[in-house]
């Protein structure tokens, strides 16, 4: 549960914790901020699957991935610079 300082629907920017580096994230810092707009929040005992997380008052999963499946909890699309870049590396692994 979110403390209860914390809002949902949560909408703003967060910065990233890279918990392992992919090719979805090559090329992006840890700390670099992206969009959140969401009402609900993944939860996943297989922390395995967690590539980055943000902390808005408990570790939220940011980007999830098993195989080739990718999931993030925020919106590369309204990510500015970050985002387009994800995008890019998103777009060259479909390719592969």
């Amino acid at each position: 549960l979110l403390p209860n300082t914390m809002k949902v629907p949560h909408m703003g920017w967060n910065s990233l914790e890279i918990e392992r580096q992919n090719n979805f994230l090559e090329g992006i810092n840890e700390g670099s901020w992206v969009y959140f707009v969401h009402s609900y929040m993944i939860k996943t005992k297989e922390t395995e699957l967690i590539v980055a997380s943000t902390d808005y008052g408990i570790k939220v999963p940011a980007v999830i991935q098993q195989k080739n499946f990718i999931g993030t909890q925020f919106h590369p699309e309204k990510s500015g610079k970050i985002g387009s870049l994800m995008l890019s590396n998103f777009l060259s692994e479909c390719k592969k």
